[in-house]
């Protein structure tokens, strides 16, 4: 022990501890303001004071999750079951908010339709697969009223009509649909015309209105109403507004490109007119290309009477001629 206090060792140690009292003391002296020793002892130290803080944070880090590790796990599921709460409230929010601003839209129908008999509000289940033109599934059925063939609308206009009724759920054929047809009204020009759908156009959300004559007025932009000809449809409902015009290829009649008010593959929420005042006589409407058989049967007897008022004409003649003979 005599020896290591004779040693050099000591005596360096003994130097380095009296250097750094030294600036201790001298600090002091200076009134309180750190002297240019200090400051240069903390240039030095200060780093490695920073790194042994950040290692012994660390280490204190990793202890304590080491230790409270069940705590955090309980607490990390509790939060999650607490944001997947949370996010399944505002979904329910925004499907309450959609329904009331629908149910809105469809007070405003029956508004302005005194005669329209509604059905309770429809919300779309399911749609087909594959299907180009739009079909699709309602959870209402023949228990709400619904019936076949009935109008399906929304507050914007027609969607279609329903081809299937179970009694809680019904399919709804669009008018994308080349195997429905609606009697067609343009308000500007008063021209009438069949809206009929087809696979070219139902890519793009449009439907066609055809038979219409070649001197047509219909315009670009003009609006398009159902005529209510037949009966199966209520008059004066929005259709949608016209695209284009052309000549079909056979050359005798026109047509008119219609993109619908409403779009199937856009809405969540419609409503069935289950009944209105008609002007005319229902008439029997079956399953595909509605309202086309009826202009057909139309030009059919249109033609008979054309004939039989010819032979009329003709039956008279022979009496004209006995009357003249016998006169003379």
């Amino acid at each position: 022990m005599n020896q290591f206090f004779k040693s050099v060792k000591f005596k360096i140690i003994v130097c380095i501890a009296a250097f750094f009292l030294g600036i201790a003391l001298y600090s002091v002296t200076k009134d309180g303001q750190t002297s240019e020793g200090s400051q240069l002892v903390g240039t030095v130290l200060n780093p490695v004071k920073k790194f042994s803080n950040m290692i012994s944070d660390k280490v204190s880090l990793v202890i304590d999750l080491f230790v409270n590790s069940e705590d955090y796990v309980e607490e990390n599921q509790k939060l999650k079951e607490q944001i997947a709460d949370l996010n399944s409230q505002l979904i329910d929010y925004e499907d309450m908010k959609s329904e009331v601003e629908d149910l809105r839209k469809f007070i405003g129908i029956k508004e302005e339709n005194k005669d329209f008999v509604l059905s309770p509000p429809c919300t779309i289940i399911s749609r087909m697969a594959n299907d180009p033109y739009g079909t699709f599934v309602i959870d209402k059925g023949s228990n709400d009223g619904i019936s076949l063939y009935d109008p399906v609308v929304t507050s914007e206009g027609l969607v279609g009509v329903i081809t299937e009724v179970a009694k809680s759920y019904s399919t709804v054929r669009t008018l994308l649909s080349p195997e429905l047809s609606v009697g067609g009204l343009c308000v500007e020009s008063r021209d009438t015309g069949i809206i009929e759908g087809s696979l070219s156009l139902a890519a793009d959300g449009k439907c066609k209105m055809i038979y219409l004559d070649k001197n047509h007025k219909i315009k670009e932009g003009d609006l398009i109403i159902t005529s209510g000809n037949s009966g199966q449809f209520p008059q004066g409902y929005v259709i949608g507004n016209v695209t284009e015009t052309g000549i079909e290829e056979s050359g005798l009649t026109a047509y008119a490109v219609i993109e619908p008010a409403v779009n199937p593959n856009k809405i969540n929420n419609v409503m069935v007119i289950t009944d209105f005042d008609r002007n005319e006589q229902e008439n029997q409407i079956p399953t595909g290309n509605i309202g086309e058989e009826t202009t057909e049967n139309t030009t059919e007897s249109s033609d008979d009477k054309k004939n039989n008022d010819d032979n009329s004409e003709t039956a008279e003649d022979p009496t004209e001629e006995t009357t003249e003979s016998g006169e003379e």
